[in-house]
């Protein structure tokens, strides 16, 4: 059974920075495309960041594009999403997902394994 356990949210002041934390069970991570989106109240689940499989190349929203980055670690068979320079508009519960795609896709359809989320909210 495949599951993925989101950490490392919390509240944090505008131009903050936070370390968000995808833990991998049951699949292998370096074998799928891994992304990651977030969801505000009222608003729909959007892309924020994602990995390509093997050679790890990577693709960004334009709303968090030189800002965030998004890693994997083999080893600990994890990902990462690293966010800096953080504003109030980016407050939300940030989820990771895991796709059989071949390329980063930012389309929450086609990702078939979700973490629980992970809430972050940036003040003003």
């Amino acid at each position: 059974q495949v599951q993925l356990v989101e950490s490392g949210g919390g509240l944090v002041q505008a131009g903050g920075s936070l370390r968000l934390s995808c833990a991998a069970s049951g699949r292998i991570l370096v074998n799928y495309i891994a992304g990651w989106f977030r969801q505000a109240p009222g608003k729909e689940r959007e892309f924020v960041a994602g990995i390509s499989r093997y050679v790890s190349s990577t693709r960004y929203a334009d709303s968090v594009k030189g800002r965030f980055g998004v890693s994997r670690d083999n080893d600990k068979n994890a990902i990462y999403l690293q966010m800096n320079s953080l504003k109030p508009e980016d407050t939300a519960v940030y989820y990771c997902a895991t796709s059989n795609t071949g390329l980063v896709m930012p389309t929450p359809s086609a990702y078939n394994y979700w973490g629980q989320g992970t809430q972050v909210t940036v003040s003003s």
